[in-house]
C-alpha cells in the first residue's frame, strides 16, 4: 500500500481526483467529513445509546453523570486525533514527498483518524453490544430461523452475527432518493473507519485482527469495494477480503485506550470499583512519569483520577505512535496481524485494568439487566415488524400490519416497499431496529405491549 493512495480525497460520484494541493486551507475536504458526521442523525441518537452503564444511573453512586454512545465516540474522536496528528508528523519526515509532492500536512492524518473514530460506534443498536447479539439470536435461535432456507449462506451469516461496524459503513455510505452515496465522505476516511475489511463468511478463518468480525454487509460489498480499490487496500491471498487500512489500526487504538481508562474512570465514579484498587491500578500504568509532589497535591478523588487519567492516556498514545511507527512497513504489507495495543510495554498494567473492569463493572447487576431487556425489547421489535413487512410482501397483512409499518421511517420501508427481495427486507428491519436509541425502543416496545 501506498501513503498516496491511502490519503483519497475522492467521494461517491467524482468524476476527476481531488488534489490536496488544490484543498481550501480554512475547511479541508477531511474536516468537511468531521462535520457530516457529527450533524447526523445517527450520530446524534448515540447520545441516548447505552455505552456499558444503563441511563440513568439510580443506584450505587453519587454521580449522575456516565458515558453514552456519543461521549464516548467524542473522547474516542479525541485521542485518535492526537494519534493521527502524531503519527503525521512522523510520516512526512519519513516521506517528504507527501508533503512538497502532494500537499498532505500533519493535520490531515488527524482529520482522518479523527472523523474515523467519531464514527467508529455510529451503527451500533441500542443497548450496548447486547444488541447486535440479540438481533443475530432472533435470526439464529428465535422466530426468524425460519428465514434461513429462503436465503444464501451469506445473507443468513450477515443476520446472524448482525454487526455494528457492517451497520455503521451502510450508515454512511448508503444511497437513498436524492442523496447518493450517504454522507460521502472521502475514501481515505472510509477506509480508515472499516475495522473489518471483509464480509461475514468465511468467519474467522485465520487469527489476523481484519478478520475478528466482519465490517460490510452482502448488500454494501461493491461500494467498499470501489473505496479499497481507490486506496490501493491490499487483497487478501486466502480470504476473500482486504488488509487494513494503516490508519485503522490508530482509530482502534484511540477506542481501546478510551474504553480501558474511561470505562474503567466511570466504575470508579459510580462507586463499583474501590477508589483504593483504582488509583492502585492507574499509578501502576503511569508511575515512569507521575509528579509526585502534584499528585499529593490533590485533594479529592476527582482530581486524583483526572490527573492520572490524562497520564495515563497520554503515555499510551505516545507509545501507540512509536510502535506504528515500528510496525509502519508491516501495517502497509498488511502483516501486522494484532493491534498496537497488544504489543504495548504497558499490556500487563491494561489486562488488570480489564479484569477489574469486567468483574465489578460489565458483570454488574445493572450491566446484566439492562442486556435482559435489551434483548426482550429488540426481539420483540424485531419480530413485530419483520412479521408485518413478511405479510405485506405476501399480500396478506391487514390494518394492524400497516399502521405498525407505517411507523417506520421511509428509508427503511416507504422508499424499499416495492422491493420483494426477503433479504433486503429483513436487513431492512434489522437496520432500523439498529437505529432506535435506548429510550426510543424501550417506548416502542411498551406501546406494542401495552405496558404504560
Amino acid at each position: 500500500m501506498e501513503w498516496s493512495r491511502l490519503l483519497s480525497l475522492k467521494r461517491h460520484g467524482d468524476s476527476e481526483k481531488r488534489l490536496r494541493k488544490n484543498q481550501d486551507e480554512t475547511r479541508l475536504g477531511f474536516d468537511v467529513d468531521f462535520d457530516r458526521i457529527l450533524f447526523s442523525s445517527a450520530f446524534r441518537s448515540l447520545q441516548d445509546k447505552t455505552q456499558v452503564m444503563p441511563m440513568p444511573v439510580n443506584t450505587g453512586s453519587t454521580k449522575g453523570f456516565v458515558h453514552s454512545r456519543l461521549t464516548h465516540s467524542l473522547e474516542v474522536s479525541v485521542v485518535g486525533r492526537s494519534l493521527g496528528r502524531l503519527a503525521g508528523q512522523r510520516l512526512l519526515e519519513k516521506y517528504p514527498e507527501l508533503s512538497e509532492k502532494h500537499g498532505y500536512r500533519f493535520n490531515d492524518f488527524g482529520a482522518i483518524v479523527a472523523a474515523a473514530a467519531l464514527s467508529h460506534d455510529i451503527g451500533n443498536p441500542p443497548f450496548g453490544h447486547s444488541g447486535e447479539k440479540a438481533i443475530g439470536h432472533y435470526f439464529s435461535e428465535g422466530p426468524g430461523k425460519h428465514y434461513k432456507e429462503q436465503l444464501s449462506p451469506q445473507q443468513y451469516q450477515d443476520l446472524v452475527d448482525f454487526e455494528g461496524n457492517a451497520n455503521g459503513f451502510r450508515i454512511l455510505t448508503e444511497s437513498r432518493p436524492g442523496i447518493p452515496g450517504g454522507l460521502r465522505l472521502s475514501y481515505a476516511t472510509l477506509g480508515t473507519f472499516t475495522k473489518y475489511p471483509k464480509a461475514s463468511l468465511p468467519k474467522k478463518p485465520n487469527r489476523h485482527i481484519a478478520n475478528k468480525k466482519f465490517g460490510v454487509f452482502q448488500n454494501n460489498w461493491a461500494d467498499f469495494e470501489e473505496v479499497a480499490v481507490d486506496l490501493g487496500l491490499l487483497k487478501q491471498t486466502d480470504v476473500p477480503g482486504y488488509y487494513r487500512h494503516p490508519l485503522t489500526y490508530l482509530v482502534e487504538a484511540a477506542d481501546d485506550i478510551c474504553y480501558t481508562i474511561i470505562d474503567f474512570e466511570d466504575g470508579i465514579n459510580l462507586g463499583l470499583i474501590p477508589e483504593e484498587y483504582a488509583l492502585e491500578y492507574l499509578i501502576n500504568l503511569v508511575k515512569d512519569r507521575i509528579d509526585t509532589k502534584k499528585y499529593h497535591q490533590l485533594q479529592n478523588t476527582s482530581d486524583r483520577l483526572a490527573y492520572l487519567r490524562a497520564l495515563a492516556i497520554n503515555s499510551l498514545v505516545v507509545e501507540t505512535v512509536d510502535r506504528f511507527m515500528t510496525e509502519e512497513e508491516q501495517l502497509l504489507n498488511g502483516k501486522m496481524d494484532m493491534a498496537l495495543l497488544d504489543k504495548s510495554s504497558y499490556s500487563a498494567q491494561i489486562d488488570d485494568i480489564i479484569k477489574l473492569s469486567v468483574d465489578r463493572m460489565y458483570r454488574s447487576t445493572e450491566v446484566i439487566e439492562k442486556e435482559l431487556t435489551g434483548y426482550e425489547v429488540i426481539q420483540e421489535l424485531l419480530h413485530r415488524y419483520t412479521e408485518a413487512a413478511c405479510l405485506y410482501k405476501d399480500g396478506k397483512g391487514g390494518q394492524y400490519q400497516d399502521l405498525l409499518l407505517s411507523t417506520l421511517p421511509p428509508e427503511f420501508w416507504a422508499d424499499n416497499k416495492e422491493n420483494t427481495e426477503l433479504y433486503t427486507l429483513l436487513m431492512n428491519m434489522s437496520c432500523f431496529v439498529a437505529s432506535l436509541s435506548d429510550s426510543a425502543a424501550l417506548k416502542r416496545h411498551n406501546l406494542m405491549t401495552a405496558r404504560f
